[in-house]
C-alpha cells in the first residue's frame, strides 16, 4: 500500500454523491498514513450517519473499510441524516442542529496539535445555520495531513434549509482544501 492516488500532505477534500467510495478512499488514506508514520498524533472524526433510505444505506463509517488502529484518537457519534430522517423542513433542521451541537463538543474535546486528521462526512455537522466549518478548519490547520470527505451531488434539494447550508459549508471546504478529488 505504498502507492497512493494523492499526496498525503496538506489538505484534501474528497467529494461525490452517495455510495461512490468517499469513505473507502478516506479509510485507505488513513491506513496509508498509519503504515508510513504510525498512529501517534492521528485524529479521526466520524460524522457519517448510517441510515437506510429507500432501500439503500446512506453513508458508511470508516470502520466498515478496515480496523481503526487502537492508538488513534476517535471522535464520533451516531449522526442523523437530516434530509432523509426529517419529514418536514423543520424536523430536518432540528436533526441538523443536534448533529451540529454534538460535533462541536467533539471538535472541542479533540487533542491539540494533531499530526494528521481524517474526517468522514464533514458536511453533516455543518448542515445547520448556527454551525460553521471554520471550527473544523481551524482545528485541522497546522496538521501535516488532512483528509476530509463530504457529500456533493445534484440530488441536494434546492429549497430546504439543510441542503442550502450544506452547499455553503461545502463551498468553504472547497476554497480551503489544497486539492479536491471528485468521485462519480
Amino acid at each position: 500500500m505504498t502507492d497512493f492516488p494523492f499526496e498525503l500532505s496538506g489538505s484534501t477534500l474528497i467529494t461525490g454523491p452517495s455510495n461512490v467510495g468517499k469513505t473507502r478512499l478516506t479509510a485507505r488514506a488513513l491506513d496509508t498514513w498509519v503504515m508510513r508514520h504510525g498512529p501517534d498524533g492521528v485524529v479521526v472524526f466520524e460524522f457519517g450517519p448510517e441510515f437506510e433510505h429507500e432501500g439503500r444505506i446512506l453513508g458508511r463509517h470508516l470502520s466498515r473499510f478496515g480496523t481503526l488502529p487502537d492508538d488513534v484518537w476517535l471522535g464520533g457519534f451516531d449522526a442523523y441524516a437530516p434530509r432523509a430522517e426529517g419529514a418536514t423542513n423543520e424536523e430536518s433542521q432540528k436533526l441538523a442542529a443536534e448533529n451540529a451541537d454534538r460535533a462541536k463538543r467533539i471538535i472541542e474535546s479533540a487533542p491539540t496539535d494533531p499530526q494528521a486528521v481524517f474526517v468522514n462526512d464533514a458536511s453533516i455537522p455543518f448542515q445547520h445555520e448556527r454551525s460553521l466549518p471554520k471550527s473544523l478548519i481551524e482545528y485541522c490547520d497546522g496538521s501535516d495531513a488532512v483528509v476530509v470527505n463530504a457529500f456533493e451531488s445534484d440530488e441536494l434539494g434546492s429549497e430546504d434549509d439543510v441542503s442550502q447550508q450544506e452547499r455553503e459549508a461545502l463551498s468553504v471546504f472547497q476554497a480551503w482544501a489544497d486539492r479536491v478529488i471528485r468521485l462519480e
